[in-house]
């Protein structure tokens, strides 16, 4: 399942958007607003707190840099990673700096799954609203559909693989709870940042409030 999750999540919201071409922008947002306080809560409750028992005393530098790799790699992917992507220009070709940002940050989040097998699940619902959206955004710009299957099966392969190698290379081993406290802060940026983007104005409304305890209540009991 660790692997299944994460892959199936990404190919079922491009099947999604493919086949069903949802036009509802204010669901996918509700369905995100769950996804970020689902996966910021998991954060919180289940890898923050065994990062600092390693009793290392330089992981608040790593959860923070964590914040700052991610901020570097959405000035390359302008924010796909929480569902903002824009823009009507034809494309000929994959946007290959959104490509390899967007795999390289799925790839960082596969790493402590092998570790935290209910991350699994969070990264599963947060990419699934992700998929849709990149998808559908990726059809607008008249991408040809051998490269949008391309652009995000592999896409769907990053986070499996992110696991596979924390499970074989020594290296991702023994620094364990550096590199996950890097991830940490990864999902901080990308979680809150979902939460805050998914509200008009900032404002929150009665049904994104709900989605938003209804994500921290899951995290808390899985």
């Amino acid at each position: 399942m660790n692997y299944l999750l994460p892959l199936l999540s990404v190919l079922l919201g491009y099947g999604v958007a493919l086949l069903l071409k949802p036009q509802d922008k204010s669901r996918l947002k509700l369905l995100l607003a769950f996804s970020g306080s689902f996966l910021l809560s998991l954060t919180v409750i289940h890898l923050l707190p065994e990062v600092y028992e390693s009793h290392n005393h330089s992981i608040g530098i790593f959860i923070m840099v964590g914040i700052l790799f991610q901020i570097i790699l959405e000035f390359f992917s302008k924010g796909a990673e929480h569902g903002h992507v824009h823009g009507h220009e034809i494309m000929t070709q994959i946007p290959w700096l959104l490509f390899i940002s967007l795999c390289l940050h799925a790839l960082l989040e596969g790493l402590p799954v092998s570790h935290h097998h209910n991350l699994a699940f969070g990264i599963a619902i947060h990419h699934f609203p992700i998929a849709i959206i990149l998808t559908t955004f990726l059809i607008h710009a008249r991408l040809n559909k051998a490269a949008i299957f391309g652009f995000m099966f592999t896409f769907a392969l990053m986070t499996p693989l992110g696991t596979l190698l924390s499970e074989y290379i020594p290296f991702l081993t023994d620094y364990y709870s550096e590199i996950t406290a890097i991830v940490i802060g990864i999902l901080f940026h990308i979680s809150s940042t979902i939460i805050f983007e998914t509200t008009e104005g900032h404002k929150f409304n009665i049904a994104k409030i709900s989605m938003i305890i209804l994500g921290i209540a899951l995290a808390y009991f899985v």
